[in-house]
């Protein structure tokens, strides 16, 4: 938490949790139009996804938000709960740097999505085991072909490590403004991941021969398509900022994240990649 006097000068602390009786004492619980409001930053406590969830919701009112780790991998998340206290000495200090992200900005005409921001992506997957998500793709009203596949991942820059990656999508630096659309388990149709331009207009028609289609943006369950249906994304420049202490430190600690998922070991293996000896010097273990 802030010290008293760093407290005074970051001004009123405000808490959106559902749950008036979870958060610490003098803080006050609002909801999310009056949060939204009155913060001129936030804190976002938890992995990647809590953090995603703070930036879309601060899409209307982009303010800088920083993400504490309390997950596993955290690529947008930057302090770890140690080094908070110290980052929040940063903040009143004013010794930070903001990078902008970008998102998509998803539309279902008459079809109402649960949220329609997605900064890392927007997948249209099969909901049931069988069939598959079959999609006309337009891109700019013109078309560009068709998909037939398990799901369809379009991504942002930043959101390129994430379903995109796993699915055998390109990782697109962060500073690109551009999109990426990756099949998964592709069938017919295009079969490998098309990158597009931050003004391109996408369109996905669902067609008469897929299955019913879920929409998920960010992970979250935003709606279901039928065939006949339609969803368009654009991208949308700096709808938000995130704030960085180190951005070089935090590059590479991506960079290093990143590069452990492509090898064959869990996390709790990596440790016999590490000389015997120098396990031993760092757990204190004598064998």
């Amino acid at each position: 938490m802030a010290r008293a006097q760093d407290r005074e000068r970051i001004g009123a602390i405000l808490d959106r949790s559902t749950d008036p009786d979870s958060g610490p004492g003098g803080v006050d619980v609002v909801g999310d139009p009056a949060f939204v409001a009155a913060v001129d930053g936030v804190i976002a406590l938890g992995g990647d996804g809590t953090m995603l969830g703070a930036m879309r919701l601060m899409t209307g009112r982009a303010v800088p938000v920083l993400g504490v780790n309390h997950g596993n991998l955290g690529f947008l998340v930057e302090v770890s709960p140690p080094d908070l206290e110290a980052a929040l000495a940063h903040l009143v200090a004013g010794d930070f740097t903001v990078e902008a992200r970008s998102c998509l900005v998803a539309d279902t005409p008459g079809t109402p999505l649960a949220t329609r921001y997605g900064f890392n992506d927007v997948v249209l997957a099969r909901m049931g085991r069988t069939g598959a998500v079959s999609v006309d793709l337009t891109v700019n009203g013109q078309r560009y072909g068709y998909y037939k596949c398990d799901a369809l991942v379009v991504s942002t820059s930043s959101g390129s490590t994430a379903y995109n990656y796993a699915a055998g999508g390109p990782v697109l630096s962060p500073s690109a403004a551009a999109i990426v659309v990756t099949p998964v388990a592709p069938m017919a149709g295009i079969g490998r991941s098309v990158v597009l331009g931050a003004g391109d207009r996408i369109g996905l028609h669902v067609a008469g021969d897929s299955t019913r289609v879920a929409v998920d943006i960010d992970g979250t369950a935003a709606a279901e398509l039928t065939p006949g249906e339609t969803l368009t994304a654009v991208l949308r420049e700096d709808a938000a900022q995130v704030v960085r202490l180190a951005a070089g430190t935090h590059g590479d600690r991506s960079r290093v994240k990143l590069s452990l998922l492509d090898l064959p070991l869990r996390r709790d293996q990596l440790l016999d990649l590490i000389p015997e000896e120098i396990r031993r010097r760092i757990t204190g273990a004598d064998g």
